[in-house]
């Protein structure tokens, strides 16, 4: 079974351009240098999964032009990649059953907590979310998909990146353990983290995410969670074969 993958969005927290930012990437005028902050969307006959809903979801989706959304897994609890979840709603409308939401329990816990008023609404009338809470700690199947998620280390915080057939996504890492590395070998298609060429906290900088890519060894790898430090012609440029900065709006296919 194929996979289509588009990524929604492949910037940082604040996106790009940055508010109040001149610098070169900022004031690009390649369309490759306009980032949204990152997600991914999936669609294979039956279902259409996102990975995070962002600030920027409502925009994502209009451009995709997404017609029904059947599933949400989130990698972290942070503003860029949860911020959007409000915007399922029109998901939800015509009949179409709760949607559930998948992820680490600490992070749906929060997302929970969060969004408060879609479990105990304060009032009636206005739309909700129809969301079901799903705590994902062992592999789980979407239709005929099998995703299974993939602990990892953003700076002090437990986050999760997934696998699904022969592709792997992981934004927002700053280590890999062993266990999940494991479960990351004879991949087709990596998506990882690599968030600016300079050392970073909490994130893979460009130099760390091409020496976990390389130790991984898959078929391809795209560099995703870029900010504007990052020119998309000058890192394309410079990455070894078989690895390439994503861009939004890019599609492809992966097998399941």
């Amino acid at each position: 079974m194929q996979i289509s993958l588009t990524f929604l969005g492949t910037g940082t927290s604040v996106g790009v351009p940055t508010v109040g930012c001149d610098c070169l990437t900022c004031t690009s005028d390649d369309p490759k240098d306009s980032r949204f902050r990152a997600s991914l969307l999936l669609e294979w006959e039956g279902a259409t999964v996102v990975i995070d809903t962002t600030p920027e979801f409502r925009l994502q989706m209009l451009r995709e032009k997404v017609k029904k959304l059947d599933a949400v897994l989130f990698t972290h609890n942070h503003a860029d990649h949860i911020h959007g979840l409000d915007d399922v709603r029109p998901f939800c409308c015509h009949g179409q059953k709760h949607i559930p939401l998948y992820g680490a329990p600490h992070t749906m816990d929060y997302i929970r907590e969060h969004y408060d008023y879609i479990w105990n609404a304060p009032q009636q009338g206005g739309g909700l979310p129809k969301v079901d809470i799903v705590y994902a700690e062992a592999p789980f199947q979407i239709a005929d998909v099998r995703f299974t998620p993939l602990p990892a280390m953003h700076g002090r915080v437990p986050v999760y990146g997934y696998r699904f057939g022969d592709c792997a996504y992981l934004t927002d890492v700053s280590h890999i353990p062993e266990e999940s590395m494991k479960r990351l070998y004879g991949l087709n298609t990596l998506i990882l983290d690599a968030v600016r060429y300079a050392p970073h906290t909490t994130h893979y900088n460009v130099e760390q995410a091409i020496a976990v890519a390389e130790t991984i060894g898959a078929r391809e790898t795209w560099f995703t969670h870029m900010n504007h430090d990052i020119c998309h012609a000058r890192f394309a440029a410079e990455c070894p074969p078989a690895m390439s900065p994503a861009w939004d709006g890019l599609k492809m296919l992966v097998t399941a």
